[in-house]
């Protein structure tokens, strides 16, 4: 039957579901990484995992996964079934992760238009090995060996009939949430799911695969199955309810000649039952059903048979309940969307700041309502697309897990990772960015901060390291901040380092604090290891975080106590695209500076200045000096403040320090819309972007790093 379909519409239903199943195999194995083994839980949950992947894998023909999947899944099975003592934790904790980086490296290709080709035999054999000695442990306790866990491929779909006299009958009915993609593969993927356990199967609708539209079919009136069986009622369940987009499911044991009637009962009322409260009905010996028990009105919901009309199953929720429905949507098509809203945002700027409108005696008292009610409808909009956009840092931060796991067992040192905060969310874009510079903080502070097991109990901290990755949202940003309790960073080896380098040029070291000194392990090529090894020593990485970050308007502050150990902040904007920005003009040109940004506007002048002979200026502003900036001179623009009490000063912070920028007037407070500088345009220092105004007139907008 598999050369009957086409599987290109269920590519990325596969790809995105295996991506989540592996997410969640990572996390469970990582939580557990340092138990004595897995619990039961745990076992029946990576179980799963790699019998859906199977499935799943094999219907998409993908036979490398398949077979690596299956072969995982053996180790569980035997694991669930005879529960061996003395198994290797950390080695199955290895092998586990081995698996989810083989699969994630094959599910990689298939993204990028490959074939999934990698050879799988080494891990396979790693895994024979494994299982062999797992079940050599059996044998010698004198315990019998479970039955093999056999995987039948899928060279046809249809079962046939090998009934049994003790074999167990159940109606099922699946209803799927509505407005859901693909309900005919995900019925399809059911019925393969259940195909290892039945003896006997049937469903309607039969044309799942070759007709597209029965996924409305199932929409509408659900997916019903009849299936002979060994198994109990729960299991069958249980193997339903691992598919995703399921709403509701009705399952009941029948009789024998119910099964046989099938679909189209004329005088069978069925009984819809609430998914969580049906029990297995109980069975005599010789197969015949013991009486229901008595039904308690609700228990039950029976649609009145109108006359030559088969039986349909009542679709309903209980009250109260609710449930949410999710839909998966392609990151593209946000952004898209994301774009469109900005062009949205300019739009109204460009309707409500219209020249037209500045006819004296105009009445705009209806414009006005109209234009207020457009803002709000404007604004709700961007809210509600920014709150699509945002992602908790979950996936971002369990990444970390792994990387500690892997180094600190590659380093040979004992290091334990506290996540704090992982459900903050920030926009997708951010996280993408974000994700490279955690890994060079995480691996700095395994490789460079943490001390070997034998230096810290010399130096009387426990023989276990420990890193802390923390979250927080403060004041419209971000704060991500990788701690560690090492050794910390050595300012003299900095300094040396430094001035071997070439970067203290004329200053004078005893007058640079130490987050001055600090910040010298970001600049390119600059390291204090003496040996280069697989993980550090190069001289990059830090300044590959700084550019990062940098990039989407962060930056890095570096704090450390010797003895006590480091810590590394990331200051992020919550968002890349849309900012709240005060406009302002020297002469001709219009700037724009981010809100967060600002901490005063004030009037200067001549008595407030001071002047330095090489021509740079300060003003003193109650008592206080900050280096003082003017836009026309540092642009090369004409002015029309011919004095300071023309015009007006803004300060500014950034990282702590605060620059005064002096500009002809302010023109408003508004959205701004961030739009990159053109490649074709050199790159101006000072200026990070630029943005469209509601006159359609260009403004660029202030770097403050840039212009400090």
């Amino acid at each position: 039957m598999a050369e009957e379909y086409n599987t290109d519409g269920m590519l990325d239903i596969f790809l995105y579901e295996s991506e989540q199943l592996l997410e969640s195999l990572q996390d469970i194995v990582l939580d557990n990484k340092d138990e004595e083994c897995f619990d039961e839980g745990a076992i029946n949950e990576i179980f799963r995992v790699m019998h859906t992947i199977k499935g799943s894998s094999g219907i998409m023909m993908f036979e490398n996964i398949t077979r690596v999947a299956h072969r995982l899944e053996d180790v569980f099975y035997y694991l669930r079934e005879s529960q061996p003592k003395n198994v290797p934790h950390q080695e199955l904790v290895v092998h586990v992760l081995d698996v989810a980086d083989f699969i994630q490296g094959e599910l990689d290709k298939i993204k990028d238009g490959e074939s999934p080709d990698a050879d799988p035999e080494k891990i396979l054999e790693e895994l024979d090995k494994f299982l062999t000695g797992i079940k050599s442990g059996i044998v010698e306790k004198g315990k019998s060996l479970p039955p093999e866990n056999t995987h039948v491929e899928p060279n046809q779909f249809y079962i046939a009939p090998t009934a049994t006299e003790s074999g167990k009958f159940y109606k099922i009915s699946v209803f799927y949430e509505p407005g859901l993609q693909m309900s005919n593969i995900r019925a399809y993927t059911a019925v393969y799911a259940l195909k290892e356990l039945a003896e006997d199967l049937k469903y309607i609708p039969e044309d799942i695969i070759s007709n597209e539209g029965s996924g409305d079919e199932i929409l509408e009136d659900g997916f019903h199955i009849l299936i002979q069986t060994q198994s109990p009622l729960d299991e069958v369940r249980e193997i339903i309810e691992k598919g995703t987009g399921v709403e509701r499911i009705d399952i009941y044991e029948s009789s024998a000649q119910e099964f046989t009637l099938g679909f189209r009962d004329e005088s069978q009322e069925e009984i819809v039952i609430d998914l969580g409260e049906q029990e297995e009905k109980p069975r005599e010996e010789g197969g015949a059903e013991k009486a229901p028990k008595e039904m308690a009105p609700g228990d039950y919901v029976i649609k009145a048979k109108e006359p030559g009309k088969g039986k349909k199953l009542a679709k309903h929720q209980a009250k109260g309940q609710v449930k949410q429905s999710f839909i998966s949507v392609n990151i593209e098509k946000m952004d898209s969307l994301m774009d469109l809203i900005g062009e949205l945002v300019i739009a109204e700027a460009v309707v409500l700041q219209n020249p037209d409108l500045r006819v004296p005696g105009l009445d705009l008292t209806n414009f006005q309502k109209a234009s207020a009610q457009l803002s709000k409808i404007t604004t709700e909009l961007q809210d509600v697309i920014m709150a699509m956009r945002m992602m908790p840092l979950t996936n971002t931060f369990q990444k970390m897990n792994r990387i500690v796991f892997d180094v600190s067992r590659k380093l040979n040192k004992d290091i334990e990772l506290e996540v704090i905060g992982e459900n903050t969310e920030v926009d997708k874009n951010i996280i993408e960015h974000i994700s490279d510079p955690l890994m060079h903080l995480i691996r700095n502070s395994l490789d460079h901060g943490i001390e070997s097991a034998e230096d810290r109990v010399a130096a009387g901290k426990r023989a276990k390291g420990k890193i802390t990755l923390e979250a927080k949202n403060e004041g419209g940003k971000v704060y991500i901040i990788v701690k560690d309790d090492g050794k910390g960073l050595n300012r003299d080896a900095i300094l040396k380092k430094a001035r071997a380098n070439g970067l203290l040029g004329k200053r004078n070291p005893d007058e640079l604090s130490d987050k001055e000194v600090y910040q010298f392990i970001t600049q390119p090529g600059f390291s204090t290891k003496e040996k280069v090894t697989e993980l550090s020593g190069r001289g990059v990485g830090m300044d590959v975080v700084v550019k990062n970050i940098q990039a989407i308007g962060g930056k890095l502050e570096i704090d450390s106590v010797p003895g006590e150990g480091s810590e590394m902040s990331l200051k992020i904007p919550l968002t890349l695209a849309i900012i709240d920005g005060i406009v302002m003009e020297v002469g001709d040109t219009t700037f724009v500076v981010e809100i967060g940004a600002v901490q005063e506007f004030i009037s200067i002048d001549e008595g407030m200045m001071v002047k330095e002979p090489n021509g740079e200026e300060y003003a003193n502003i109650r008592g206080e000096y900050y280096p003082f900036i003017r836009l026309c001179d540092q642009y090369h623009i004409q002015g029309d403040a011919q004095t300071l009490e023309d015009g007006i000063a803004a300060v500014l912070e950034y990282e702590g320090k605060k620059v005064c920028v002096f500009v002809d007037r302010l023109i408003s407070e508004q959205e701004i819309v961030v739009k990159p500088i053109p490649s074709y345009l050199k790159k101006v220092s000072g200026i990070s972007g630029c943005t469209q105004l509601g006159d359609s007139s260009i403004a660029l907008i202030l770097d403050i790093a840039g212009i400090m």
